[in-house]
């Protein structure tokens, strides 16, 4: 496998290093030319190339044209989004990866065809959710491809669903209750399903009818 890595800092760098201790073909395109030289002397068996990824002409000489991922790690959203970009639309890259800075960019990213994108701030977020039980709804998964989340939320008492059958919220039509855990115990629920405080709900819901569906269930607008 060969992998065009856009981006030398730390991230950049580790990652080649796993990559490479796992057997790929892993080339690191960075501007600064003392990380170039590090990646060289640190990481045998990587390449570098020293230029800005987000030119054609770097991509095209990197030999980006046979690379089976690109992955954009700097810094900097919006050079991601390019480089994925070109990967991908000028040279046929099967799979792009971009990091997000910012979590507001990961939908925007999914649309304009990047494959997969990594939010740090996102990662960490859910995992402090998982942790605050008043936590109303807690982020699973995002499959940004098809603009779509897997989401948990936890009933308190006095929610607006409580009390409720699942037919009887009115619910948006591209989401859908698909496991209620109560009492420790997990099932299938129908639309005559009655809610109850304290329930756990795992939903899937598009990213467009996220804060709908919160809102429907919990109260909250936001």
């Amino acid at each position: 496998m060969y992998v065009v890595i856009v981006g030398g800092g730390k991230v950049g760098f580790y990652l080649a290093r796993s990559l490479v201790a796992d057997g790929a073909e892993v080339l690191v395109i960075e501007k600064d030319p003392s990380k170039c030289d590090r990646i060289r002397a640190e990481i045998p068996g990587a390449l570098s190339f020293c230029g800005d990824g987000c030119e054609m002409s770097v991509l095209e000489q990197s030999g980006t044209r046979r690379a089976d991922v690109v992955a954009a790690v700097t810094g900097d959203d919006e050079d991601n989004l390019v480089i994925c970009q070109i990967a991908k639309g000028r040279f046929g890259v099967g799979r792009t990866i971009a990091r997000i800075n910012n979590p507001r960019n990961e939908a925007i990213f999914g649309r304009l065809g990047i494959d997969v994108t990594v939010s740090s701030t996102s990662i960490i977020q859910a995992q402090l959710e998982q942790q605050i039980p008043t936590a109303s709804l807690v982020h699973l998964l995002t499959l940004h491809g098809e603009g779509i989340e897997i989401v948990e939320l936890h009933l308190q008492p006095g929610s607006p669903a409580s009390g409720r059958t699942i037919q009887e919220l009115g619910l948006p039509d591209d989401s859908l209750i698909c496991i209620v855990i109560r009492k420790n115990h997990a099932m299938v629920p129908s639309g005559s399903t009655r809610l109850e405080a304290g329930d756990q709900l795992v939903a899937v819901v598009s990213v467009d009818h996220e804060r709908l569906l919160r809102q429907i269930l919990t109260g909250q607008r936001a």
